[in-house]
Parts: C-alpha cells; sequence; structure tokens
C-alpha cells in the first residue's frame, strides 16, 4: 500500500515544513495535481486527512506546553464549521448534478496560492501597517472579525486544503496583536485539527481521499518534519522565505492560467 514515491514526496515537504512553518497543504496538494497527476478533488480531500493527522501532534505539543488559546480556537471554529459544512453540501450537490469540480479547485487553488505567497513574503510589512489600528478596537469587534475570519478559512480550506496556515496565521498577527507569537502559532494549529478533520470526512464521503496515497505520505512527512525542524536554526529565513513565496506565486499562477 505504501508508494515510495510518494513517502518521498512527504519527506520533502514534510522538510519545508520543519523549516518554515508553512502549512502542508499550500506544498502537498500542487504537488500532487502537477507533479503527479492527481484530480483536485482527490489531491485536496487526501491532503485534508493527512493535515488534520500531523495537525494533532502539533496541537498535542503546544497545548502541553500551554501555548494555545482556547478563546481564539473556539471564535475561529464558530466561523470555520458551519462555513465548511456549507461548503462541503455545495460541492457534493455539484458532484451529483456532474459539474466539473476540478477545474473549479484548481482556480481557486491558484488564487489561495497567490494570496499565501504575498502573506508569507509581505508578512511583516501587512502586520506592521494593519496591527497598530487593530489594538484600539474593542473586544467584541475583535470576536466578530476572528469569527468572520473562520468563516473565510472554512471555504477556502474545504475547496483547496489552503489557507489555515500562512494565510490565518497573517490574519491573527493583525487581529491580535498584543498576544504572543507562540501562543497565535498554537492557536491557529489547534484550529486547523477540527477544520482539516471535518472537510476531509467531507470528502472521503464523496470518494475525494486516496488512503494508500495518504498512508504514504504520512510514512514520510513525519521524519521529514523531524529533519526540518532540527535544521530549521542552520538555514536563514531571509534566503528560504523569498523561494518558497516567488515558488508558491508561481504554481499558483500556472494553476489560474
Amino acid at each position: 500500500m505504501i508508494n515510495p514515491l510518494y513517502s518521498l514526496a512527504g519527506v520533502f515537504v514534510g522538510i519545508l515544513v520543519g523549516l518554515t512553518g508553512v502549512g502542508g497543504g499550500s506544498l502537498m496538494t500542487p504537488l500532487l495535481v502537477l507533479v503527479f497527476g492527481f484530480h483536485p478533488v482527490t489531491a485536496v480531500g487526501t491532503d485534508l486527512l493527512y493535515a488534520s493527522a500531523t495537525k494533532t501532534a502539533g496541537t498535542a505539543v503546544h497545548g502541553w506546553r500551554g501555548t494555545v488559546d482556547w478563546r481564539v480556537v473556539r471564535r475561529l471554529a464558530t466561523g470555520s464549521v458551519p462555513a465548511t459544512l456549507l461548503t462541503l453540501l455545495a460541492l457534493s450537490y455539484a458532484t451529483k448534478r456532474s459539474e466539473d469540480t476540478g477545474s473549479t479547485i484548481a482556480t481557486v487553488l491558484g488564487g489561495a496560492l497567490i494570496l499565501t505567497a504575498i502573506a508569507i513574503f509581505f508578512r511583516q510589512r501587512i502586520v506592521d501597517a494593519l496591527a497598530p489600528s487593530f489594538r484600539t478596537i474593542d473586544e467584541r469587534r475583535i470576536a466578530a472579525l476572528t469569527v468572520l475570519l473562520g468563516a473565510i478559512l472554512g471555504v477556502l480550506v474545504s475547496l483547496t486544503s489552503v489557507g489555515a496556515g500562512a494565510l490565518g496565521m497573517t490574519a491573527l498577527l493583525v487581529l491580535y496583536p498584543r498576544l504572543p507569537i507562540s501562543r497565535l502559532v498554537g492557536s491557529d494549529i489547534a484550529h486547523a485539527v477540527p477544520l482539516t478533520l471535518i472537510a476531509g470526512i467531507g470528502h472521503w464521503s464523496m470518494g475525494g481521499v486516496d488512503f494508500s496515497l495518504l498512508l504514504s505520505l504520512l510514512v514520510g512527512s513525519i521524519p521529514g518534519i523531524i529533519i526540518g525542524s532540527l535544521i530549521a536554526s542552520r538555514v536563514s529565513d531571509k534566503v528560504l522565505t523569498p523561494i518558497l513565496a516567488v515558488t508558491l506565486a508561481l504554481v499558483g499562477a500556472k494553476l489560474l492560467f
């Protein structure tokens, strides 16, 4: 059941995730579509369950270290869970009508990758420009905006498996400038677990998950993430971040055009 080539891809993506912290969906889904030729629906569905498994381990570590703000997680989930269920219902309806959901997903994926590239490359500038204005906003409006962010992420992740990492984290840094970054990272990862699990189960129910592929990816990515995390301090972000951002932008453009 384990394909060594897919496991090797898992190692590659795992190392990059460990080095950069960028979500595997931004890397794995386009790799499955463009390199291995998987249908976008299968690539997204499989990657969602893959992300759920890997982020569960990350949440356990952050929870043990006390770096999860469950208030932020609840707000995000309040928006993302209903949005995910509605998106899955729309996908199921489109599939039953024999509409070509693959091309739609590929287009949205391309746009999400370009937005992710922008969020990675210009994150600090975006945060520096917007965060000060959010320091004076009252807590109720921040809560409402967080729910809205969760809803947007629910739609994006359900369609593409991309968005919960780089995009979500950038938005949280703007909305919660007073919270430590470690707590925002932990909250972002914790929120991704129910989001990707629900979306993944939804894709599974529509026949959009390849479990042989999923197992192969997990076998490779787990040691890959460990390796990437261990060598992260030896690699300069100033070199790796622009390369990663440009790569995602080019892949996104290819999917769009």
